[in-house]
This record gives C-alpha cells, sequence and structure tokens, in this order.
C-alpha cells in the first residue's frame, strides 16, 4: 500500500512540474531538477526500494533511442568532425579532469570512483540539450552539433563509466585490456544495433497494424538494449545505432496515424521517465545528506559542488575552442571548403553543456555493495554531487542560455525555413499535377478536379503566408483562420450538448479540428 501511495505522490509531483514548466514557459528539465531538489529538503521521506541496474536498463533505452530516431541522418554526417571531438574527445578530458579533482578534494576516495563521478557528469544530456535549444533561434549548424555531441558522448560517457565501476568491483584495471575492450565493446554495439534495426524495419513493413507497430517501436531499444548487454557489447551504442538506421527508413514503412500517435506516446514516455529519476532522486536526497552530515559540514559539501560544476564547465570552454579553431588552422582544405564558426556560435556552444537524466540515472544505478560485502567508495557523495552539477549546468546555463543569444546578436539560421518553403512548393505542384493526370484518365467532373486541385494550391499560398517578409498578409490569414475553426468547435459542442449527435461523431470531427488547428 505504501509502494501505491508513494507512485501517487510522484505522478501528481509531476503532473505539478509539467504544469508549472508549461505556464511560466521554460523547458521541463530545468522544472524536474529544481522539483527533485525541493523533494530532498523533505525531512523524513520514505526510502524507494528498487534495483539500482533496473534503472539504467529502464530508463536509458527509449530516451536515447528517442533522441538518435529524430537526429538527422545528413546533418550528423556532414558535422561528424566537430561531433566526434567532443563527444569522445571532451568525454574523456571531462572524465579526467573531474576524476583528479575529485580525488584531490577527497584524498580518501579511490582513484577508480573517482572517475566514476568523472564518466558520470561528462556528457551532456540529450533530452535536456534539445528541450531547451528547440525554444531558442539558433544557427541550425550550432544545433546539429550540439544535439549529435549529446547523443553519441552518451554512448562514450557509459562507456567509460561501465569500465570505472568495473575497476572499482574488482580492484584492478589495465590501460592495454581496456583500450582492446573499449573497441570491442563499441564495434559490437553498433554492429548489434543496425542489424536489429534493419530486421525490425523488415518486420514492420509486414505488421499492418497502428498499434502493433506503435507497441513494436517501444520493444525496439529493450531489445537492442537488453541483447547487447547480454553479449558483453555496447546496449547504449546499440541503441544508438539502432535509432539513427530506423530513423532513416522511418519516412517510407510508418504510416501517418502510427507516427502521430507514437509521437504522443513517446513524448508522454520519455516525461514519465525523466520525472520518475528526479523524483526519485529527490526522495534519495534526503536520506543522502542526511547521512553526508555526519562526515562533512554543509559549507564543505556545497563547496564541493561548486568546485566540481566550475571544472565541469571550465573544461569544456579550454576544449570547445582549440578542438573548433585548431583543424581550420591545420587544413587549407577545410578552410576553402566551409567558413569557420563565429566566436558567438563558439561561446554558445561552450555554454551548452547542460546534465540531465543521463548523468542521474548512471548515479543512481550505482552498486550499492561491494562483492566482498563493503559499501560501494563515496556512493552517496557521488550521488550529490551529480545531482548538484545537473542542477547547476541546467538552471544556470539553460535558464541564461536566451539572455546570452541576444547579447551575443546570434542571429537565426534560416536556410530551414527555405527548404521548408520548398518543399512545400515541390509538393504542392506534384499533388495537383497527380490530379489533373488521374481527373483525365478516369474523366472525373472538372469541377471536383479543381476544388480538390485549390486545396493543395492554398498549402503553397500558406508556405508564402508564413514567409517572414510577408506576415502582415499572413497574420490577417491566421486569425480568420483560427477564428472560423474556434466556431465550428463552439457549434460542435452546442449540437453534441442538445444530442444531436453521438459521441462518435464529437470524437472524430473533434480530431480532424485539432489538427486543422495545430497545422495553422
Amino acid at each position: 500500500m505504501e509502494l501505491l501511495q508513494i507512485t501517487l505522490f510522484l505522478l501528481l509531483c509531476a503532473v505539478a512540474l509539467g504544469w508549472i514548466a508549461r505556464h511560466f514557459s521554460f523547458p521541463y528539465p530545468i522544472a524536474l531538477v529544481i522539483g527533485g531538489g525541493a523533494l530532498g529538503l523533505l525531512p523524513r521521506l520514505p526510502e524507494v526500494p528498487f534495483d539500482p541496474q533496473l534503472i539504467l536498463v529502464l530508463v536509458l533505452p527509449p530516451i536515447l533511442y528517442q533522441a538518435a530516431l529524430l537526429t538527422s541522418w545528413r546533418d550528423f554526417k556532414a558535422n561528424i568532425r566537430p561531433i566526434g571531438l567532443l563527444a569522445v574527445g571532451l568525454v574523456i578530458v571531462t572524465t579526467l579532469a573531474v576524476g583528479v579533482t575529485f580525488k584531490l578534494l577527497v584524498p580518501a576516495c579511490p582513484w577508480s570512483a573517482a572517475f566514476v563521478l568523472g564518466a558520470i557528469v561528462s556528457p551532456p544530456d540529450a533530452v535536456a540539450a534539445t528541450a531547451i535549444l528547440s525554444r531558442l533561434r539558433i544557427p541550425r549548424r550550432v544545433v546539429t552539433v550540439l544535439e549529435g555531441e549529446s547523443l553519441v558522448n552518451d554512448a562514450s560517457g557509459l562507456v567509460l563509466y561501465k569500465f570505472a565501476v568495473t575497476a572499482v568491483l574488482t580492484g584492478t584495471f589495465s590501460v592495454v585490456d581496456a583500450s582492446v575492450e573499449f573497441v570491442g565493446v563499441v564495434a559490437g554495439g553498433v554492429a548489434i544495433g543496425c542489424l536489429l534495426a534493419w530486421l525490425f524495419v523488415a518486420i514492420h513493413r509486414r505488421l499492418g497494424d497502428t498499434f502493433i507497430e506503435v507497441l513494436t517501436t517501444l520493444a525496439v531499444p529493450y531489445v537492442v538494449y537488453i541483447l547487447a548487454e547480454s553479449i558483453h557489447v555496447s546496449g547504449v551504442l546499440g541503441v544508438v545505432a539502432a535509432g539513427l538506421v530506423r530513423g532513416r527508413y522511418s519516412p517510407e514503412v510508418v504510416s501517418a496515424e502510427m507516427r502521430i500517435i507514437a509521437r504522443s506516446v513517446w513524448m508522454l514516455l520519455v516525461f514519465l521517465l525523466n520525472s520518475l529519476v528526479f523524483m526519485l532522486i529527490g526522495i534519495q536526497l534526503s536520506n543522502i545528506v542526511e547521512r553526508l552530515s555526519g562526515s562533512a559540514s554543509a559549507v564543505e559539501l556545497f563547496g564541493y559542488a561548486a568546485l566540481i560544476s566550475a571544472v565541469a564547465i571550465a573544461i569544456r570552454f579550454a576544449w570547445v575552442y582549440p578542438a573548433t579553431y585548431l583543424p581550420y588552422r591545420m587544413s587549407p582544405a577545410l578552410r576553402a571548403r566551409e567558413p569557420a564558426p563565429s566566436g558567438q556560435e563558439v561561446f554558445i556552444m561552450s555554454w551548452c553543456g547542460m546534465r540531465g537524466i543521463v548523468s542521474l540515472a548512471a548515479a543512481l544505478a550505482l552498486p550499492v555493495v561491494l562483492p566482498d560485502g563493503t559499501l560501494f567508495p563515496q556512493r552517496d557523495l557521488i550521488i550529490f554531487l551529480t545531482f548538484s552539477v545537473i542542477a547547476v549546468t541546467l538552471v544556470a546555463q539553460g535558464l541564461t542560455l536566451p539572455v546570452l543569444i541576444r547579447r551575443l546578436k546570434l542571429g537565426a539560421d534560416w536556410s530551414l525555413h527555405e527548404e521548408h518553403k520548398h518543399a512545400r512548393m515541390a509538393l504542392g505542384a506534384a499533388a495537383r499535377t497527380a490530379i489533373d493526370e488521374l481527373a483525365r484518365s478516369e474523366q472525373i467532373a472538372p469541377e471536383l478536379a479543381k476544388r480538390v486541385s485549390d486545396e493543395f494550391a492554398e498549402k503553397i499560398e500558406r508556405t508564402f503566408a508564413d514567409d517572414p517578409d510577408m506576415q502582415g498578409s499572413g497574420d490577417p490569414t491566421r486569425r480568420l483562420r483560427q477564428a472560423a475553426i474556434r466556431a465550428e468547435r463552439q457549434e460542435l459542442i452546442r449540437i453534441w450538448r442538445e444530442n444531436q449527435i453521438s459521441d462518435d461523431i464529437l470524437h472524430h470531427i473533434e480530431e480532424d479540428l485539432d489538427y486543422q488547428e495545430s497545422h495553422i
């Protein structure tokens, strides 16, 4: 009964935090970290029993898979060099820097446990980056690099994390053996992910049922992760590879109905998983801080948190600038092929190091005891510092990004808008040509063909109406359409309340109006 009460409490907290984020118009990961911290201040919260390893299996696969599905393979491939330098090089450097700092602060902590903390806080988070960057007008290339980095560095950070945890558990570590094993788990994870993605694409083509298709997409990341981990290769990289491959084929194999349903299901699932982990950490923090207070004062704890956060932020600046400009200095071909990013863009890339759900899940997944029965060294302090780094980077960096972008006068990249306009015009022209050809071949009434053709011509008009240079003419059109849909909705509700139509008709027309309104 107590577990049910705790579950209900967590759900209500998630709903409240989601409403707060929506009401005050800021990304929901920031609301979750604030809510989790507030929970940690409540005294005598009950302990929630859970298997630490279950957190990684439950949380990571769907979150990484969804981020990979939404990643543009074309843009990812075009920016593979800067993404690789950040997602692999910066993760390794951050792991070392944070690990050394933690060891100096707490000399009694083993080196392997110190590097566990470094690996946990090394990767910025895909969900946090997407949630925050999607609200800002940032050049397309910057967004592509940051989102690609936050996807791949989760994999590299978690691979290092597993090596460090294994070193703590076994008490031994060999650089040579670890390097060979690293290559094996990386290659094996990518191979398993690609193979299973192609298999699921082939299966998906033959399903033909929307709800089974949605369930299949939910099963893919878990199947890939569990299978990869069972043969001792990287489940995280397997999930990322599967998401990238399947995202490439999704437009061909996924129906419109399935896509609409799956989008809502995935958004809800990722939000619930984020909420679950942040609420769990909040409940844990109350007891963790109480236990830590016996060995360190509040001033010491917050001093540790401030220093570790400062190192994580500073090392990113120290790496991003040379990693961005050195390749241009060393390669004339690169300078001729593409211009170097501006100083404003590089500063924003350096400032966008928000940590999130992946780091938190990794911290919660730490074993409580070692094989010999002793406690995992500094586990409570590692969890506390992880949450502190997430809070500092998400709240301080996430909330200041809009101000920095305005101060730096970083303009938006309108190439996406131009591509959208070009695609709309091409699709509209192709549709009208197909209508004319079918009308001639099947002798369909010209009036009917013209009416349908005019509907598609209207799509092209909307494309120009949305153009920034024509907003004066576009806004009245949008307001007229919105007023018309509001009137339709009110009339629909009126005749439904008067029992002139059934609930089935209400829901059917209501869904159609929802899509029309969202399009406007």
